[in-house]
């Protein structure tokens, strides 16, 4: 007999896995072999950080930042049988573009890949004037078409919704600015075409809940993670939270459950982080104490869920959770 599932999402019997560590009580735990991605698996790289999965014809592909050794941004496609060992190509993708407004590529970077209507959706920050939203699909990782940009300057963290909602696409994002954005709360959008969009909403905000009211690890801004994933309480979003601390800005990682027909209103939302950079690699790297979720597996079956998250903007780590753990975790330490 079938066991109820909590995630609406397909089977992924090979979802790269391996079980809670012995005497480990955390929701969300590490893969004991990262970083999954070294920063120098290419030729020419500085770091490979911030990047996307997806499961892709029974193996898995994705969209890859590597910063190289000119410190330039660009993204490139790669594959990988297990989901633990990739091959990334050398060469950054070159989007095949009609428009020549927006053809010339500056810098992108921290992808994500989303599959929708039997396309994989990739969006990205892209340098157009100032960084904002782009966007390009795929249907087999070796040709990127791209599209127009989804908003003005200045915008960050676009990550699409894994189906329409309400019969329209739609995507959450967060209003930046020129530099490293002391703010940033999350915003709904949607659009009856993937090229215009509107009807914002406001999502949530970062927040200082704590005992002392002054600082929390979500204090300063958030941005979306992953593609959220549909369960039968509502969508759930992993997400970023950025406090500054006397030694600069710190990244964790939380979660959130938004309504699954209005979006943009919050059920419950993380207290507490669910990971924060502790190990080597997350504290020790070009940009130190950073933990960054742009990509999730899951499979319904067993409700199992891997996440691909950036560590201290320089090698990208693998961690593993249970989709009824995080969600019980959420009711019961949440601050709605």
């Amino acid at each position: 007999m079938d066991l109820p599932k909590t995630m609406i999402v397909e089977n992924l019997p090979n979802i790269p896995w391996q079980g809670r560590p012995e005497g480990c009580s955390s929701i969300v735990w590490r893969y004991d072999h990262n970083p999954v991605i070294e920063r120098d698996l290419i030729p020419r790289a500085n770091s490979i950080f911030n990047s996307a999965v997806v499961a892709y014809n029974g193996e898995f592909a994705g969209v890859f930042r590597v910063d190289d050794t000119s410190r330039s941004m660009r993204l490139h496609s790669g594959r990988s049988q297990d989901g633990f060992t990739f091959e990334i190509d050398e060469e950054p993708i070159r989007f095949v573009c009609d428009e020549p407004e927006i053809t010339e590529f500056v810098e992108g970077y921290d992808p994500r890949v989303c599959r929708l209507d039997n396309r994989y959706y990739v969006t990205w920050c892209n340098n157009y004037h100032g960084y904002t939203i782009g966007m390009a699909y795929t249907h087999d990782f070796k040709t990127f078409h791209q599209m127009e940009n989804s908003f003005l300057p200045y915008n960050r963290n676009g990550v699409l919704f894994p189906r329409k909602i309400n019969g329209k696409y739609a995507m959450l994002s967060r209003p930046s600015d020129t530099g490293h954005t002391p703010f940033g709360d999350i915003f709904y959008s949607e659009s009856p075409d993937l090229i215009h969009w509107g009807c914002h909403r406001h999502v949530m905000a970062p927040t200082t809940d704590s005992p002392t009211q002054t600082c929390s690890w979500q204090c300063m801004k958030i941005g979306a993670g992953p593609i959220p994933i549909e369960t039968t309480k509502g969508w759930l979003l992993f997400y970023h939270g950025v406090l500054q601390s006397c030694n600069g800005f710190v990244y964790s990682m939380g979660a959130a459950l938004l309504d699954i027909d209005k979006p943009w209103k919050v059920i419950h939302r993380t207290r507490d982080y669910l990971l924060n950079p502790r190990t080597l690699y997350e504290c020790v790297g070009d940009v130190p104490n950073v933990v960054f979720p742009c990509a999730s597996l899951q499979d319904a079956a067993t409700g199992r869920i891997a996440i691909y998250y950036g560590c201290a903007d320089t090698v990208t780590g693998l961690a593993f959770c249970y989709v009824d753990e995080v969600l019980d975790f959420l009711k019961g330490n949440s601050l709605v």
